[in-house]
């Protein structure tokens, strides 16, 4: 919901997230596309490594399920990144684990 009548809080909108637990998460993401940034070339100088371009970076093991960027991670579409939604790649039909 776009805010056009007022500001956007983002001091509320951290504090919700550091309240709910997200805040470990969303670092380990920053640090993980820091880190492909920074190891990649970026000829158009746009801050973002060429190869990342319009891409996500992937987790092999979700962060969610207990993962960090030490397990690996690796670049995809945003549809397929988004797509998996907690399954994982290795499962036959894409169901979730019992």
């Amino acid at each position: 919901m776009p805010y056009t009548k007022s500001p956007r809080p983002y001091k509320a909108e951290y504090e919700k997230q550091k309240e709910r637990g997200e805040h470990p998460d969303r670092m380990e993401r920053q640090r993980a596309r820091r880190k492909v940034d920074a190891s990649s070339p970026d000829e158009n100088k746009n801050g973002k490594a060429d190869k990342r371009e319009g891409k996500d970076i992937d987790h092999v093991k979700m962060l969610s399920k207990g993962g960090s960027n030490k397990d690996g991670v690796r670049i995809v579409t945003p549809a397929k990144n988004r797509a998996r939604n907690g399954h994982s790649t290795k499962e036959k039909g894409g169901k979730k684990p019992a």
